[in-house]
């Protein structure tokens, strides 16, 4: 009897280990349960977030699925401290095993399973649970879990043959949602401590670690005290395995929880509008018109060109990785190198927001209290503002996610009416609030937008990019999608066609009002000033002043056509502009990167370039995978762009920019340009040096949304100033290495007024009679 119990048992041993190997077998063959491809198990965190980096080497974004923001680091980036406390608290034979510590296992099954001590830690290697965190689905139940073991236990397995000890680590920690949106270590540092992950002191650690255990119960940030507790918890762990003294613990446990938290999003950080552009112009695919809204002609133009002849617009769909898929700039973990410079891009968006939030905003308000139609000028009827309203409510996400709920459009709007709970946008930080989202709708129409743009000339390299005030409100982008029209900007491509038709700027007009026959009816375009009225005035004095009769007069004497197709060469090729006399005073709507692109030719020797916003991209290795160059196309020569930047020097010198030299003490070498629509909607300033040109706009979200007064909605009150404030910060920061006192590149004694063929002093009117 007793020989045949010890054979059953033997028998049943045997058996269970066969039965043991066979199921370990299956699983290892993927026969049962879920193996990842051995190729995964060889890169099995390869959903990293991508880097988009400024061009002095700053992180200043990033782009993933989720939000979850991921950075690869090595493990020889993270903190020794980090290490320890993870080994010590979560695995303190990690250097023993092979990814299975069956005498942890064997604690725990008799500790826990048998004595019910729940303090008596689990069987899980770091290996295992990295293995849980990259392949297991979150379980339903205990038995759905139990299941589970067997099989990340083979994948740990695995991992431990594939991968060193160090790079387990770091997997590891690169992997971990430490939550708030930091996932992997990197994020966490930045995002608890603002640190990187090789500044992390032992504290600092032992509180990250500490969230291992259950991220959400010992979330720092809500709850301090029980955080603290863990983090001392961890502490007293690595003084167990020697990795801390008892004076050290001591000493470390001592201290109180010290956090510098902040959050971070796609939202937040430098440069929003520019990383959100360069996302969907990174990730755009091949244009066809059916996608496009009827409404949206020029943007299928536009994206059509942008596909064919740049090669950074649609990069993620027009390259393959090595399997044949297009790159996933959500996973992929690339790294892209932009032309932003970190710091122009601060005093930029500096600039901007000092300007319109704390300057013009609050005077555009003290219209509120004695305009009923606020923000909207009084031009308009009450019929207009309510049609106005009306489109606005049914373009908001309110009444598109109330439509898919099967609401009825009776019901949508009755909701519009009834005040609710929310949460506004203030310059002062949001606020909650109690208001109709009607209010609501007019509330936000009542700020003023702004768009501003800085290029190095001589290659495109886009330095800074501001699309807006606050991305998080305000999302729609003026730089590059935003089209506003131009007004008197556009006049220095005017001029710049007569000079290379043989004009000078010493030419003579006269200075009247005339009308023109304008497609068979009479146009007769005004002028804001009756300055030296009935004078002939210089072409240069035209400009100088942003005279709208010179600009008729010398419109006249061109072609309307050849005008077009210089447009074109400087970078304004909207299938909306048609040629004809009007459109010499700017009646187009153009992007400020298009003008901005345009305006490089002037200080680049007639050579326009094409914004650059990508330098190179790279895999999450390194390795090099595209490198961008500067696209150029020769506008002007030589001789006309020389007598243009004499012209666009003489704006800012006692012209409608001279604002630039006594409000901002600016002297070097400037061209700019002024530019203001009717009844003040547009307001515009270009401005141009040596090294850098720079455009901003500024107004309402519609075009009926503007100060009454010229004093302030002119282009060099309303935009002008932002290009001052951003080029004194540019002038004061010595490491940027751009001189204030740089000059244009033109010939010394060179004269504008010189003709090589006709005789100089010779007027407008002669020249082409």
């Amino acid at each position: 009897m007793r020989r045949t119990f010890i054979h059953t048992l033997w028998v049943l041993l045997l058996l269970s280990m066969v039965l043991s190997i066979s199921i370990g077998a299956a699983i290892w063959n993927g026969w049962i349960g879920y193996m990842p491809p051995v190729e995964d198990l060889q890169n099995p965190i390869d959903k990293y977030a991508t880097q988009i980096y400024s061009s002095d080497g700053k992180v200043i974004g990033t782009w993933n699925h989720n939000k979850n923001n991921r950075i690869r680091v090595p493990y020889d980036s993270i903190s020794p401290h980090v290490v320890q406390a993870l080994i010590a608290t979560e695995d303190i034979r990690f250097y023993e095993h092979s990814g299975i510590d069956f005498w942890a296992i064997g604690r725990a099954v008799i500790k826990r399973g048998l004595l019910g001590q729940t303090s008596a830690g689990g069987g899980s290697t770091i290996t295992q649970q990295l293995a849980k965190q990259l392949y297991s689905d979150h379980a339903e139940s205990k038995f759905e879990r139990i299941m589970q073991k067997p099989i990340e236990w083979v994948i740990a397995l695995k991992l431990e043959r594939y991968y060193t000890k160090e790079e387990i680590i770091a997997m590891y920690l690169n992997y971990f949602d430490f939550l708030h949106n930091a996932v992997g270590i990197k994020m966490a540092a930045n995002t608890y401590f603002s640190k990187e992950p090789k500044d992390l002191n032992a504290c600092e650690a032992a509180t990250l670690v500490g969230l291992c255990k259950n991220p959400s119960y010992f979330n720092p940030v809500r709850y301090g005290e029980r955080s603290e507790s863990r983090r001392n918890v961890v502490l007293g762990q690595m003084l167990k395995a020697n990795y801390i003294s008892q004076a050290e613990h001591d000493s470390l446990v001592a201290e109180p929880l010290q956090l510098h938290f902040r959050t971070i999003d796609h939202k937040d950080g430098s440069a929003t509008y520019f990383r959100e552009f360069l996302r969907k112009y990174m990730t755009a695919t091949k244009p066809y018109r059916k996608d496009y809204p009827s409404w949206a002609g020029t943007q299928y133009y536009v994206d059509s060109i942008a596909w064919e002849n740049d090669p950074l617009y649609g990069w993620c769909n027009k390259n393959t990785k090595k399997d044949g898929t297009p790159y996933n700039i959500y996973t992929d973990g690339l790294k892209i190198r932009t032309s932003i410079n970190s710091r122009m891009q601060k005093y930029a968006e500096e600039s901007v927001y000092y300007h319109v939030a704390k300057y013009l905003q609050p005077k555009f308000n003290k219209g509120k209290a004695t305009k009923p139609n606020f923000p909207y000028t009084e031009d308009l009827t009450k019929k207009q503002i309510a049609d106005i309203f009306a489109r606005a409510m049914r373009q908001s996400e309110r009444w598109r996610a109330m439509n898919e709920a099967g609401y009825s459009d009776e019901e949508i709007k009755s909701s519009f009416y009834k005040k609710t709970e929310m949460n506004i946008f203030t310059y002062h930080g949001d606020i909650d609030t109690i208001m109709t989202p009607m209010d609501s709708i007019r509330y936000y129409k009542s700020f003023l937008r702004a768009g501003f743009m800085s290029i190095d000339p001589h290659t495109g390299a886009v330095k800074a990019y501001v699309g807006g005030l606050d991305y998080s409100h305000f999302q729609y982008d003026m730089v590059m999608l935003g089209r506003r029209q131009v007004g008197s900007t556009i006049k220095p491509f005017l001029y710049s066609l007569a000079m290379e038709n043989g004009y000078t700027p010493c030419d003579e007009a006269p200075n009247v009002q005339q009308t023109y026959m304008v497609a068979g009816r009479p146009w007769t375009p005004r002028n804001g000033s009756r300055s030296r009225y009935g004078d002939m005035v210089t072409l240069k004095w035209g400009l100088q002043q942003s005279n709208n009769w010179i600009s008729a007069y010398l419109m006249s004497r061109l072609n309307p056509q050849q005008f077009v197709a210089l447009l074109q060469k400087y970078g304004i090729d909207s299938p909306d502009i048609h040629p004809s006399m009007a459109l010499c005073l700017g009646p187009c709507e153009v992007s400020v990167g298009e003008m901005v692109s345009a305006y490089t030719a002037f200080a680049n020797n007639g050579i326009r370039c094409a914004p650059l916003f990508v330098t190179r991209i790279e895999d999450n290795s390194g390795n090099v995978l595209a490198e961008f160059q500067p696209r150029m196309i020769e506008v002007l020569s030589q001789e006309g762009c020389n007598k243009m930047i004499d012209m666009l020097r003489a704006v800012a010198n006692g012209g409608t920019a001279s604002r630039l030299r006594y409000m901002f003490d600016l002297h070097g070498d400037i061209g700019a340009k002024t530019g203001t629509t009717n009844r003040n909607s547009d307001a515009w300033f270009m401005g141009v040096t040596p090294d850098l040109v720079s455009g901003c706009w500024v107004g309402g979200e519609d075009r009926d949304i503007h100060f009454n007064s010229m004093s302030l909605g002119q282009g060099a009150a309303m935009a002008l100033p932002i290009w001052g404030y951003y080029m004194k910060k540019v002038y004061r920061d010595k490491t940027l290495g751009y001189d204030p006192d740089a000059k244009f590149d033109i010939p010394a004694g060179y004269d504008s007024c010189y003709k090589d063929s006709i005789e100089s002093g010779v007027s407008v009117e002669d020249v082409f009679e």
